[in-house]
This record gives structure tokens, C-alpha cells and sequence, in this order.
């Protein structure tokens, strides 16, 4: 029979770092325990034995005290209540999570409505949530997406999602999708710990390959319960305990692989006492548990990527607790190539950091780490599997060259060629110069380095999918916010979304125009409504005019016949002159009442655009035309200056 342990069982950095401070604070002159430090019973009776006094109420602390919180953090209010008691805190939250609690407050504090995923009732989602005053709790992507249906102006509200920590990536996988499907100003922090998800991977992997699994760990303990429940999917038999003393090793006859594993909370001592129990009575181990232990702790070599826990940063150093016997520490120059990026803005003490191991001293335990190295590697990676699932990418245009344009994408030279910039044939490339753009990867030649991008490609898939969606919900009067992409002699054509639609001359004013740029110019935006549409053979007839003011009417509200009015020579005719009087209504000066005096054509005496005094002599309501007289004015002065 074989045994093998999980070489990440037991106590992970946040569980570790929590019982090394209770102790240490208990040890100093005693403490009160608000709640169970950890999700195990053995170690909080050890820590009673050694003098803390446990309490589960903040009313029962005494005041002045010296008070330890529990790793999986607290309220916002309970460290205030104990403030004002005069208490000492010492908190023993997850630097993981306390990362989630600044997450939260600080996006309300911006105005944005968080949103957690996790368990509700958990302990560390209570404590995350009452660090905001309006908190939205979910347990999956079904039900982020049941709340957004609720009422469906959420989707337009600005979000900020985090994840309980030991949440199943499945989980909060399926809730991000949610998230960037159906809402529109999301933002999205991505807060399991790698701890945990490394731990539920190589448990699963464990029982896969074993006939047996032995999952050790408090029953309280919600991240023991689901290795449990994912070592049961994959193993025929599974048996939860939290010591050796509820072992049973006859009960696994004729298993002839056993895996063994132990949920966060688990002290080394108690996954020992299993281990040896089994070894003792089901077969002779050569090895000792001591062993087994320095045999699970990964040996580092080059090349090798490795996570760690920020603890220290210094102007030249970033120090990186690895879990090994080696003092890991990368370099400022190996922090990143962006020179005007702030350390302390890319990492903080406490976060869990991925890096690339470039140089082993075991001599002196010393393991130099770069992140940049780590970054390009995995960029690679992002970008091959961007160009194989189709997936749209972000990057930076950097510099400009004969046959297009070069992008930096995730520290990735990215080549689009002037063809898939999207931009006209002969237009300037500069304009893109860092300029944040979108685009898909076409072509990946990691060997000679190369990669190709298209702009073009998501700008027609963007465009189609606007388009179809345009055609599908178009309807007569509808109205649309466009913006002016050409201009023609007899109109202007609009893009709404995807399609362009026509505006006729006619229906860009009230006013006569001689061409649509006395209205609108290229790139104006502009409110248009739907006059007719033809969906097969793709043609939109679109208005500009505001039908809501009949032009007709604004003329027989203001003037009547015998009023002056100042009008705007339209048009010259051989027998008269159209005048606008007001937009969208023309009044005929006939070639007989132009002047006083008999003249040969309009032109003699008028031009276009020449603004005169006329005369109201006629309104033809049926027909809807005006009658204008410039000479009636003159004969009405004449009496006057006779008499002068």
C-alpha cells in the first residue's frame, strides 16, 4: 500500500501568520480571543491552555485589553467598538483579505455598489461585507445574474465585484462572464487566494490517482468541506476527520493508494499524528514524516515560476516569502521595464506575488526573482491563446513604421499592418501614436518572435454585431443619436449605430440649403428619427427636421396679410423671387412688385441671399403660399415724401 501527502497540506501563509501572532501576543502577558482565531478546535484550546481567554461578544471584552481578531477579519464596526474600549487589536486577518476589505470600502467610498461572491453566512464574507454600508452578497454567477434582472438599471450601475477567497475558481469564473455580459461599467478584482486554489488542484489530482483520500481538517471549516466534496467527485472513497484519534486504518483494506490532504486550518502536528497512525498500523514507511515533509517542499531551480507573499520592501529589494527554506527577493530592476511605474504602487506588504526564478544559491539560501521575466513569459502565453480562442486584446500603439503600426500588448510588439488599422487608405497613421486600441491577434511565430494584430477585425465585428442589432429592433419614428460620416450634394449620411442611413437634402432643414454643409459637417452628432427602411436591400431613409414645429403654422401665428416682414431672397426666377419669410415657408415676390418701376428681370434689382422689407399682400391657407410685395411698400411711403 502507498501513502502520499499532498505536498500543500496543512496550514497555508494567512492561517500560519494568524496562530504564530496569537501566540506570540498570548505568550506576552494574555489576551481575549474574539471568536475562534481559526477554524480549529485543537488549536484554540492549545491557545487557552497558554492563557487567552475566548469570548464571543464584543460586549464581553474588557475594556483596555489586549484583543486578537480572527484570520477570517472582522467588521468594520468591531475594530471601532473596540477602539472605544481602549483596546489593543491585534488582527489577524488575511492580508488577502484585508486586501478584499479596502477593496470594498474604497469603491463605495467612489460611489460604486459592491458586489461580493461567497458564501453569504461565511465568517469572512460577514466581516468583508461590514465593510460597507450598503454590501450586495451572492453565492454564484446565477444569482448575480437573477439580481441584475431584477431591476435591469443595475446593469448600468457602476460595479465592484470581488470573491470570497476560498471560492472555487469555477465560481467566480462563471461570475465574471456574468458580469462583462450584462453590465456596462463593471469592475472586476480577482480575489481568490492561489493558496487555496493550488491546494483544491493538487487535492484533486491526489485523488484522482489514489483508491482512498483522507481529508483532515475542523468540520467547521468551509475550505475543509470542499475538499472534501471535490475529492468526491473523483474518489471512490473519502473520509473526513479533524485527528488521528477518529482514524479507522482497517476501514481502508484493500486500497492500495491512499492520498492524504488537510484543509487550511490544519496544524502540522495533527497531519503528523494521521500520517503516523497510518504508517504504524497498515505498513512500514522508510521514510519519516520529517522526511516527507523536506521532500514536498519544492526544490527550486532556474527558469521555474514560484509564488510568493510580499513581507518586506526596501528601495532596491522587494522580499519574497516563498514557503521554502530559501529567502527569496527581486531586484527593483526586476520589478518592471516602465521606469515611471512607483514600487509601492505595483506591490504592497501582504500581497501574493508570481515570479520567475533566475538565480539558485542554496549555499546561502538565497533565490533572486524577476517579475518582468515572469510578465513576458506569461504574455507570451496570453497572447498565443488570445490568437487561438479569437479573444479581443488591449494594447498601446508604440511607434509608427513604412508598413503600419507597432502595439505594445502586454510588453508584446504586436505588428498591424496599415491595411488593419481601420484607418482610410491614405490617412495619417501618427493619430494612433499611444493611443489605447483593441484587436485581435491574427498570426503568433514565437520562434522568429512575430505576432500580427488587426484593429480592422474588431471594428467589423463590433460594426456587424451593432448592425444586426440596429435591423432587428428599426422601426418607423424611432429615434437615433448618429454621428455625420459623409456629406453629398443631395444629402448626408449618418451612422446609427453600425448602419448608415441617408438624410435627404430636403430634410435636413425647414430652411431652403443649398448643400447639407451649410447644416452639418463630418464627424457632427446629430439626433435623427427613421422615415421609411428597407431591410433587404439595406436602405435607411433618415429626417433631421423637428416635426413637432409645423413651419405653416409659426407663419400664420406671427404675420398676417398687410404685415412687413423682413425677409432672405431664396431664389430668382424669370417671373419673381422666392423669399424665405420664416424656415420651412417662402413667399413669391412677383417680377411686378419688385419695384416701382418696370424692370426687365429680377436680377436688376435683387441677389440672393439679399435680405428686403416687403409686404404681406396675400395668404393662400388652402394652398399654403404668400404673396410678398416690395412695391407696395414703396407706394405706401410715396404719399409721404409728396407731402414733404
Amino acid at each position: 500500500m502507498r501513502i502520499e501527502l499532498a505536498k500543500s497540506a496543512g496550514f497555508c501563509y494567512g492561517v500560519k501568520r494568524a496562530v504564530e501572532m496569537a501566540e506570540q501576543t498570548t505568550r506576552a502577558g494574555g489576551a481575549v480571543l474574539l471568536g475562534p482565531v481559526i477554524h480549529n478546535d485543537h488549536v484554540v484550546s492549545k491557545l487557552e491552555q497558554e492563557g487567552a481567554v475566548l469570548v464571543r461578544a464584543v460586549e464581553e471584552v474588557p475594556d483596555g485589553t489586549s484583543v486578537i481578531l480572527r484570520s477570517h477579519g472582522e467588521a468594520k464596526w468591531v475594530h471601532d467598538a473596540l477602539e472605544q474600549k481602549g483596546c489593543r487589536i491585534i488582527d489577524t486577518a488575511c492580508p488577502n483579505v484585508q486586501r478584499i476589505h479596502r477593496l470594498v470600502a474604497e469603491a463605495e467610498a467612489a460611489g460604486r455598489q459592491p458586489v461580493i461572491i461567497g458564501t453569504p453566512d461565511h465568517p469572512e464574507i460577514v466581516a468583508i461585507a461590514g465593510w460597507c454600508r450598503h454590501p450586495v452578497v451572492l453565492p454564484d454567477g446565477e444569482a448575480l445574474s437573477a439580481w441584475l434582472a431584477e431591476c435591469p438599471e443595475r446593469r448600468e450601475m457602476p460595479l465592484t465585484l470581488v470573491s470570497q477567497t476560498t471560492s472555487t475558481r469555477k465560481i467566480w469564473d462563471q461570475a465574471i462572464e456574468t458580469a462583462k455580459k450584462e453590465c456596462t461599467n463593471a469592475e472586476i478584482f480577482d480575489t481568490i487566494c492561489n493558496a487555496t486554489y493550488i491546494r483544491q488542484t493538487e487535492a484533486q489530482e491526489l485523488a484522482a490517482r489514489c483508491d482512498a483520500m483522507i481529508i483532515i481538517g475542523d468540520r467547521k471549516s468551509s475550505n475543509t468541506k470542499r475538499l472534501s466534496e471535490l475529492c468526491r467527485a473523483l474518489c471512490p472513497r473519502v473520509v473526513a476527520i479533524e485527528g488521528a484519534e477518529e482514524l479507522e486504518p482497517a476501514s481502508f483494506a484493500g486500497a492500495a493508494s491512499i492520498g492524504i490532504t488537510a484543509g487550511a486550518s490544519t496544524p502540522g502536528w495533527i497531519i503528523k499524528e494521521v500520517y503516523d497512525k497510518m504508517s504504524d498500523e497498515i505498513m512500514e514507511i522508510e521514510e519519516s514524516f520529517a522526511d516527507l515533509l523536506e521532500k514536498s517542499i519544492k526544490t527550486l531551480n532556474t527558469g521555474e515560476k514560484v509564488t510568493g507573499v510580499v513581507t518586506e520592501i526596501t528601495p532596491t529589494e522587494i522580499y519574497v516569502d516563498l514557503g521554502t527554506k530559501h529567502a527569496g527577493y527581486i531586484p527593483v530592476s526586476e520589478l518592471t521595464d516602465d521606469p515611471t511605474v512607483k514600487v509601492e504602487d505595483m506591490v504592497k506588504v501582504g500581497d501574493e506575488i508570481e515570479t520567475y526564478v533566475m538565480r539558485v544559491n542554496d549555499a546561502e539560501g538565497v533565490v533572486t526573482l524577476s517579475k518582468k521575466r515572469l510578465d513576458t513569459v506569461k504574455s507570451w502565453d496570453d497572447v498565443e491563446a488570445a490568437r487561438e480562442a479569437g479573444t479581443v486584446v488591449e494594447g498601446v500603439i508604440t511607434e509608427e513604421n513604412k508598413g503600419g503600426v507597432v502595439a505594445s500588448v502586454k510588453g508584446v510588439r504586436v505588428f498591424i499592418p496599415a491595411s488593419q488599422t481601420g484607418l482610410p487608405r491614405d490617412a495619417a497613421m501618427t493619430a494612433l501614436l499611444k493611443q489605447k486600441v483593441r484587436m485581435k491577434i491574427t498570426e503568433v511565430n514565437r520562434a522568429r518572435r512575430r505576432v500580427v494584430g488587426s484593429i480592422r477585425a474588431v471594428e467589423q465585428a463590433e460594426r456587424a454585431e451593432k448592425a444586426a442589432k440596429v435591423w432587428a429592433e428599426i422601426e418607423n419614428g424611432k429615434h437615433y443619436n448618429g454621428v455625420v460620416k459623409s456629406l453629398t450634394s443631395y444629402g448626408a449620411f449618418v451612422d446609427i449605430g453600425g448602419v448608415d442611413g441617408m438624410v435627404h437634402i430636403s430634410e435636413l432643414s425647414w430652411s431652403r440649403i443649398k448643400h447639407p454643409s451649410e447644416v452639418v459637417s463630418v464627424g457632427d452628432p446629430v439626433d435623427v428619427y427613421v422615415i421609411s427602411f428597407d431591410p433587404e436591400k439595406k436602405k435607411i431613409s433618415l429626417g433631421m427636421k423637428d416635426r413637432s414645429q409645423d413651419p405653416w403654422t409659426v407663419f400664420t401665428d406671427k404675420y398676417s396679410v398687410g404685415d412687413v416682414a423682413n425677409v432672405k431672397v431664396v431664389k430668382l426666377m424669370t417671373f419673381g423671387a422666392f423669399a424665405e419669410i420664416v424656415p420651412g415657408v417662402d413667399g413669391l415676390i412677383h417680377i411686378s412688385q419688385i419695384a416701382d418701376h418696370r424692370i426687365d428681370k429680377p436680377g436688376d434689382v435683387l441677389a440672393e441671399g439679399d435680405m428686403v422689407d416687403v409686404k404681406i399682400t396675400d395668404i393662400d391657407m388652402e394652398n399654403k403660399k404668400v404673396s410678398l410685395s416690395i412695391r407696395a411698400l414703396l407706394e405706401d411711403s410715396a404719399p409721404v415724401e409728396d407731402e414733404e
